[in-house]
């Protein structure tokens, strides 16, 4: 049976304590209204430029387009694989203007870092998007394809330094550590060196500090259409629109597949209306033209589902990812 990961189916520091933990009322998130929503605020658990960050800006701007909403603030609280910004998201119970940027990184990282907050604390908002890994070099690497860099990372693997841009139990460290042992490696043997997102992952790959980078191929479209670095492979199914001439791993003859996703959760306790404001905003997001445009431009796929749908599923992914690094001997 082959190695997956099917995770369809297997986010400024606050300015303000007392402002953020104020719980909207009725009157003024325009429930019903038909007016745009307003005061909602954004909280991207890691630092900026990373794929949670793109995403949750890219919802931000197009609620605001659209008219959807007015006024989405977005900020960065980073931080221990995006635990501190879960503890921070526990901590405003009832607090129905605010929301986390999370994704499968954050489900990983509860059990690395032994975090107290846990996602099941949380309001299930909304699952948004999903997105083939990538498999990353620099533009001056010696690995010309997928083959190239496997041969030489069996050879020699605690050698070779792999970077993800999530910490230990995210999809950057999920997807080396499963290729790893799809291709005969000892996953407690591979040198991970973990990044706190995309933003700080890309440096360290263009100063050539890793060999590879394992993350979302979505976060190094633009440096890879300037030349500044190769994709040797994608961990979809098929191959990427977006990458038309990069393999995926299967295409290579290295069975596995894997999909990260991403999503947004609420503070617990928040009210019924609280809660329709921010799904019904995010459904009207996600049936706009400019959504659309974005997860082509993205390369994301349309994974969209919303509160108790969305809240079985995190049920479901928390098991998996369990199970996943108790194998790893990162869980108990």
């Amino acid at each position: 049976m082959r190695p997956m990961l099917w995770v369809t189916t297997a986010v400024l520091a606050l300015a303000s304590v007392t402002a953020c933990g104020a719980t909207a009322n009725k009157s003024d998130t325009n429930a019903d209204s038909g007016k745009p929503a307003t005061g909602l605020r954004l909280m991207v658990p890691n630092a900026a430029g990373g794929g949670y960050d793109t995403t949750a800006r890219v919802a931000a701007k197009v609620m605001e387009d659209a008219k959807i909403a007015t006024g989405v603030q977005v900020f960065n609280l980073p931080g221990a694989g995006g635990t501190v910004g879960l503890q921070r998201t526990v901590n405003e119970k009832g607090n129905g203007k605010l929301a986390m940027q999370m994704g499968l990184g954050v489900v990983g990282a509860t059990y690395t870092s032994k975090s107290k907050a846990t996602l099941t604390q949380t309001t299930p908002l909304a699952k948004l998007v999903e997105e083939a890994g990538a498999i990353v070099v620099p533009k001056n690497s010696p690995y010309k394809t997928i083959g190239d860099l496997v041969t030489a990372w069996k050879a020699n693997p605690k050698g070779l330094a792999v970077g993800g841009g999530s910490s230990p139990g995210g999809p950057d460290h999920l997807l080396p550590m499963q290729l790893a042992q799809t291709v005969g490696i000892n996953p407690k043997d591979v040198n991970f060196v973990s990044y706190d997102g995309g933003g700080e992952l890309l440096p360290a790959l263009l100063g050539s500090k890793i060999a590879f980078g394992a993350s979302g191929f979505g976060e190094f479209l633009d440096q890879v259409q300037s030349g500044q670095v190769r994709v040797l492979a994608v961990t979809s199914e098929q191959p990427i629109e977006a990458l038309k001439d990069v393999p995926t791993l299967k295409g290579s003859g290295i069975d596995l597949v894997f999909t990260n996703w991403r999503g947004i959760v609420a503070p617990p306790g928040i009210s019924d209306t609280d809660k329709k404001v921010w799904i019904d905003a995010l459904t009207k997001m996600h049936e706009s033209a400019q959504w659309k445009s974005e997860l082509e431009k993205h390369g994301w796929t349309d994974a969209f589902v919303t509160g108790d749908e969305f809240g079985k599923f995190l049920t479901d992914q928390d098991k998996a990812v369990a199970d996943i690094l108790a194998k790893l001997g990162l869980a108990a």
